[in-house]
């Protein structure tokens, strides 16, 4: 007789009632010190630019992943071995030292290069103003972001498309239905099921990441901490705060992503 599957209670979270009851209490410290209110008023002006830098960044490496991802599945060698030069040399490069190479030397020569191309058509009239002067360190630090996580992103992608099974591709191929449309049709569809768990922790490891963009100056949430630490010397009060809204925003989007992977599962199921 075959033994029947025990069916286990789901656990009580604990360690998110023990991380709502910090919560409570650093709000509650918040509110009822000046002095904490002031930091948290301070810090939390960087909370835009945090979320416009993390949003921005990877709606572009996902975009560049998909497109790297889709070259590393091509029928050609050379799109397959320029994908995974380019997955493996970025991937090699810290995240740190790939903004300061973006930001003090890519973003110079690109815009170098670009006005050296243009520079005839213009001189020629046959285009209008096209030249840079510059490009801001808010949008050398979102390329440098974008570029960092695209190869990371592109490995997501190509082990999602390449989790759909192969009969299903030869069924679509049977019923005349293009590359194109096999992709739009049955592997996305089937495919980000298995690419959202994934791709939500990159999310969720790029808003972290993108306190590495204070070393830029930009305004972000630990530059602003960072600043607000040095002339006050209120070192323990502020990273605190900073520590607080980063766990605030990660913390929340993991939960929100569980839940979201969680329904999927069970559409799955039925």
């Amino acid at each position: 007789m075959a033994a029947t599957p025990s069916t286990t209670k789901p656990e009580f979270p604990w360690w998110l009632a023990a991380a709502l009851a910090l919560a409570l209490a650093a709000a509650f410290a918040i509110a009822s010190s000046d002095l904490y209110a002031e930091v948290f008023a301070t810090v939390a002006k960087g909370i835009g630019i945090t979320v416009f830098v993390t949003a921005v960044a990877f709606a572009l490496a996902s975009v560049l992943g998909l497109g790297i991802a889709l070259m590393a599945l091509s029928q050609s060698q050379w799109l397959r071995q320029i994908a995974r030069f380019y997955v493996e040399i970025i991937r090699g490069v810290p995240i740190l030292v790939l903004l300061f190479w973006i930001a003090f030397a890519g973003a110079p020569a690109f815009v170098a290069a670009w006005n050296a191309l243009t520079a005839p058509l213009q001189s020629a009239g046959l285009v209008g103003e096209l030249l840079v002067r510059d490009v801001s360190l808010l949008w050398r630090a979102i390329m440098a972001l974008t570029i960092g996580y695209s190869a990371f992103i592109s490995e997501v992608f190509r082990a999602g498309i390449q989790s759909v099974e192969r009969g299903q591709i030869e069924a679509a191929k049977a019923l005349g239905l293009s590359r194109a449309q096999r992709f739009r049709l049955i592997v996305f569809p089937q495919a980000i099921r298995m690419i959202l768990p994934p791709l939500g922790n990159d999310f969720v490891a790029m808003v972290k990441d993108s306190s590495l963009v204070s070393v830029l100056g930009v305004a972000d949430i630990t530059q602003i901490g960072k600043v607000y630490a040095a002339g006050s010397f209120r070192f323990f009060e502020t990273y605190s705060i900073v520590a607080y809204i980063y766990l605030i925003l990660t913390v929340g989007l993991s939960l929100a992503l569980r839940a979201l992977e969680q329904r999927l599962r069970r559409q799955h199921q039925e």
